[in-house]
């Protein structure tokens, strides 16, 4: 039967056979992310539509061509597109710069783009994203890169490349934009509708153009990284200096200058060749000026987002290791009303124990019942009728071994349960290990 209303364009679905894989991201995240001294923090899905047309740039194609407006009674919002302008609304509306600096800060998130939907590219995405507000020592930007490199190790993940740029400070790029215009003039006729638009008002966006044609021009465009002044090469250099003593390996990409107009000096892009062409996995950089420019005090800033599906793609690509879907510890056999009652104690019991315990909603036959506890992956199966009842006592049987021991029915229950279960998996690696293993390779 075909299904009448089907989920939008551009969205998925996160079965519970596949949720262990987001848990495992967001576990990790957050774990890395309290190492270094971030803390959560959670901002509304929609915003004033002037807070992302002021920090993230009207030449951008985001602002352009990808956002979710809306207007509502003659106000207008949008859907977030990315999380950092959020972020700064959300710290600086709260008063957090007021306190101790640098303000440092996470979230996982969802966002929304109108973007043709591909692999590893959705108009529904979410996000692992940090922000640090209040530095402006090249250590912080040494410091989002170690975070963000840690974060992507503990997951697992091989063959990830970490690229560098200095898109320089206001003043430099001044001289830049000169030189990118002159050099895109002769080339006028070439450029797309988009571009041409672009040309005046921020020409290194044309750098970012997904248009084959204006990316084939743009290849010869001068670099940024010749136009640095003095400040900001420093800053890169001193950068450069600290990866290295941190032993983390990287290539300065003079191309990389990112999507979003907020960005100054430092940009980074972690990349991988295993999901295509959409092989950025993580990216941030500096906004020095956002603050200021969204009505705040000078405050300068970097931060860091990872795309979560991307990440769970090249995981499975790579063959990384990801939590354990939880299983029923035990599952409770009741035949007839008195043994379902019976079980519906028990089970309350053990659950309150922390164990995942299940029993018969269906009213099912003795032969079906355990057909489906093998399909649930129950460690234990109890069968419950009349004579265990009057006995007070049960068969608890382990369904790996096959192995039947006798249980109490009375108020030692729990503790016999305790005691078998732990017996038989005190080996038992939880997720917890399993995660804890992966953080400190």
């Amino acid at each position: 039967m075909a299904l009448s209303v089907q989920r939008p364009l551009g969205t998925a679905d996160v079965t519970p056979s596949e949720i262990h894989k987001w848990h495992t991201v967001e576990h990790v995240a957050q774990d890395i992310a309290e190492t270094f001294g971030f803390k959560e923090i959670r901002f509304p899905t929609f915003e004033s539509t002037d807070l992302f047309m002021r920090s993230v740039g009207e030449t951008t194609d985001v602002v352009q061509k990808e956002m979710y407006s809306v207007i509502a009674k003659e106000s207008k919002f949008t859907l977030r597109p990315e999380g950092t302008a959020g972020t700064i609304r959300a710290v600086m509306q709260n008063g957090m710069l007021n306190d101790a600096l640098p303000q440092k800060v996470f979230y996982i998130t969802s966002c929304f783009r109108h973007e043709k939907p591909q692999a590893g590219r959705l108009r529904e995405f979410h996000q692992f994203g940090a922000e640090m507000l209040g530095s402006a020592s090249p250590a912080a930007d040494a410091e989002m890169i170690s975070m963000a490199n840690s974060f992507l190790k503990a997951l697992g993940l091989k063959n990830i490349e970490l690229n560098i740029n200095s898109i320089g400070c206001p003043s430099c790029r001044a001289q830049y934009h000169k030189a990118l215009k002159a050099y895109f003039a002769s080339k006028t006729s070439e450029l797309c509708g988009t571009c041409l638009g672009r040309l005046e008002k921020n020409p290194m966006r044309i750098l970012d153009c997904k248009s084959p044609v204006c990316s084939e021009i743009a290849k010869d465009a001068p670099l940024i990284s010749d136009y640095l002044c003095e400040e900001c090469h420093d800053h890169f250099s001193q950068l450069r200096s600290m990866l290295d003593d941190m032993n983390i390996s990287y290539k300065v990409n003079p191309k990389i200058v990112r999507g979003l107009d907020y960005y100054t000096k430092t940009v980074f892009e972690f990349i991988t060749t295993d999901i295509g062409a959409q092989g950025t996995v993580c990216a941030g950089g500096r906004y020095d000026g956002l603050v200021e420019q969204l009505g705040g005090a000078s405050t300068p800033a970097l931060g860091f987002a990872a795309g979560i599906e991307r990440l769970i793609m090249t995981m499975e690509k790579q063959n990384c290791m990801f939590m354990e879907l939880r299983k029923c510890d035990l599952y409770i056999v009741p035949m007839g009303s008195s043994a379902l009652g019976k079980a519906v104690g028990l089970a309350g019991l053990l659950r309150d124990e922390g164990y995942m315990v299940e029993y018969d909603l269906m009213n099912r036959s003795l032969k079906a019942q355990m057909k489906y506890a093998n399909k649930t992956g129950a460690s234990f199966v109890l069968v419950l009728g009349d004579n265990e009842l009057e006995a007070q006592k049960a068969k608890l049987k382990n369904m790996q071994s096959g192995e039947e021991n006798e249980i109490s029915l009375d108020d030692s229950f729990v503790e016999q349960f305790n005691t078998q279960f732990m017996a038989c998996y005190f080996e038992r690696i939880d997720t917890d290990s399993i995660l804890e293993e992966s953080l400190t390779k």
